[in-house]
């Protein structure tokens, strides 16, 4: 059977230059960066390219940040156009599982697959993040409300995404030449000696990227599967698959404990961030559209809501525990 290729994309910038450029950027709009260490950071922008494309763009997305006071100012760097939709509807439903039979995984639905998903191998709480090594050697990071299943034999190495989002990559270790799959209620994306992002949504399911490449089969399509590039990402159903797309280089932050944004509506943003905690986060429609970019620690979401009135009009109302509403400054 033929493969559909889609063309490969520059290499996104790789995530540990990502991530010094982010430590850069805090140095010194900390007030406090010595002689020694503005030189050091010189040196670190001259010795490789991929330091200095960073870096340009890390201060690009700062100079649009421009409401936050200075302490704050220090989390702008660069951000994701991820879409979204609402948190709480999504974390509900995605706990609709996939349940393997005949050799392959069919879709189910109801109490058996929520189910599945707390007695998943592994699984994340709400606001949870967690990294496993599996036996061959694969570096599993699982998102915010997340759950899979491994199954590992001589002839596959199956991980089943049963909620949520992972970030994968590939190991080389023992069973590493038998085909590594990740599994979805939508469809199959093979591992090609690769690093790469799933993540379940309502009825769809998306792939992003890193390293190498992957091929994605949907799972009701008749037609050949495509083969998805370094720096592309897709979204498909069990029937077909969109066209696909640049990724943003950073929107795979969160395995950092960062949610990272740049040029989103608050709407967007607080969607997100309510993946994040329990409860709800509503935005009043008359502020849904301000836009933002900045790097926010998720360890502390309640300190990101208290930081928004500092950069955007608006305030932000604890009606009990879990229900945060952002609105309009009075």
């Amino acid at each position: 059977m033929s493969t559909a290729a889609e063309p490969a994309a520059p290499p996104a910038i790789r995530e540990d230059v990502q991530q010094q450029a982010a430590e850069w950027l805090t140095v010194l709009m900390s007030s406090e960066a010595s002689e020694a260490q503005q030189a050091a950071w010189q040196r670190w922008r001259a010795a490789d390219p991929e330091h200095e494309q960073a870096w340009r763009h890390i201060e690009a997305v700062s100079r649009r940040f421009n409401g936050l006071h200075r302490g704050a100012a220090a989390q702008a760097l660069a951000g994701t156009q991820r879409k979204a939709v609402n948190g709480k509807r999504r974390q509900v439903l995605a706990w609709l599982g996939v349940a393997a039979g005949g050799g392959m995984l069919a879709a189910q639905t109801g109490a058996w697959d929520d189910m599945r998903a707390l007695r998943a191998d592994y699984r994340t709480a709400t606001g949870e993040r967690r990294e496993v090594i599996l036996d061959d050697g694969s570096v599993l990071s699982l998102n915010t409300g997340s759950a899979v299943n491994v199954r590992f034999d001589a002839s596959r190495r199956l991980i089943e995404l049963l909620a949520g989002e992972i970030l994968v990559v590939s190991g080389h270790g023992a069973g590493s030449a038998a085909p590594l799959v990740v599994a979805t209620r939508e469809g199959l994306v093979r591992a090609l000696g690769t690093r790469f992002a799933v993540r379940q949504q309502d009825d769809y399911s998306t792939v992003d990227v890193l390293e190498s490449a992957v091929e994605i089969r949907p799972r009701d399509s008749a037609g050949a599967p495509m083969l998805l590039a370094a720096g592309r990402g897709v979204a498909f159903s069990r029937q077909t698959l969109d066209a696909p797309h640049a990724i943003a280089a950073y929107a795979h932050a969160w395995s950092r404990g960062q949610l990272i944004v740049d040029d989103v509506t608050l709407g967007d943003f607080l969607a997100d961030l309510a993946r994040y905690r329990p409860g709800v986060i509503d935005c009043a429609p008359a502020v849904a559209q301000l836009r933002l970019s900045g790097v926010f620690p998720l360890a502390d979401t309640q300190r990101i809501l208290n930081m928004l009135p500092n950069s955007l009009p608006v305030q932000v109302r604890s009606r009990t525990r879990y229900w945060v509403s952002v609105e309009p400054a009075s």
